[in-house]
């Protein structure tokens, strides 16, 4: 689990990085969308992608570790 997250951490530094080289920010560190940048969809995918994947991968550790039966919507039913 540990590594699952540092390997998750890892993606969402990438997607982070992208964001931060193609869009401008604001005051407070706040991205501003006001200009309307351009970014390169399939790039943002495959980021996007990557760091999805990884977050549904180290949820089902998480789920299988802690016993939680099932999920619905946000809510966490846990085995007792």
């Amino acid at each position: 689990v540990e590594r699952e997250t540092a390997k998750l951490m890892q993606i969402r530094e990438e997607f982070y990085s992208f964001l931060d080289e193609n869009i401008p920010k604001k005051k407070l560190n706040i991205y501003d969308f006001s200009q309307n940048p351009k970014l390169d969809a399939e790039k943002v995918y495959e980021l996007f992608f990557k760091l999805d994947y990884q977050a549904r991968k180290l949820r089902g550790m998480l789920i299988n570790s802690y016993g939680i039966m099932q999920v619905e919507g946000s809510k966490l039913n846990v085995k007792k």
